[in-house]
């Protein structure tokens, strides 16, 4: 779960504007598409335990939980004006703002621990036991060895480096 040394840096750089909008930045992805690249943006924020609904400041009822549209407006104008000042990426883009979503994808180990017992799906750089592609049930983090146990068929379970992952994000399951 490295990420390339562009996405770093305008993580880095977006980063205090994201968090100026009081929400947490989950993660990045960078594309880069010939003339005209995409950054997307993955917001979120804390679930509150508050039930009774809150007029925020755009006079909108919200109910204390997860990203908003008026979420990813106020990043998307913050975030927007940062990139308009530092110009780092060269060329025209695209600026997507959203939340994780269902399938939410993880962007750093410490994002998976929340969802041992889930069904995640991995995509790895090198094949483990001839597979580069698993579904497999979460069944551990270690954040100080940088390793991931899964569980896949047959309640085989694997060990894998984190630095071994391309990508990975949750299954949505009922």
């Amino acid at each position: 779960m490295k990420l390339s040394n562009k996405t770093q840096a305008l993580q880095d750089l977006i980063t205090p504007a994201v968090q100026a909008c009081n929400v947490d930045l989950w993660g990045i992805e960078f594309i880069p598409q010939g003339k005209r690249s995409l950054l997307r943006i993955y917001i979120d924020k804390a679930n509150e335990n508050n039930t009774q609904p809150v007029m925020n400041e755009d006079g909108e009822l919200e109910q204390g939980q997860g990203i908003g549209v008026q979420d990813c407006v106020r990043v998307t104008q913050q975030v927007g004006a940062t990139l308009d000042v530092h110009d780092p990426i060269s060329g025209e883009y695209s600026l997507e703002v959203s939340s994780p979503g269902w399938d939410r994808p993880f962007f750093q180990l410490h994002q998976m621990p929340a969802y041992i017992g889930k069904q995640i799906a991995l995509r790895l750089i090198s094949a483990v036991e001839n597979r580069r592609k698993f579904q497999a049930k979460l069944i551990a983090v270690d954040l100080e060895n940088e390793i991931i146990q899964v569980e896949v068929e047959n309640q085989h379970v694997l060990e894998i480096d984190s630095h071994n992952i391309d990508k990975s994000n949750l299954i949505y399951q009922d």
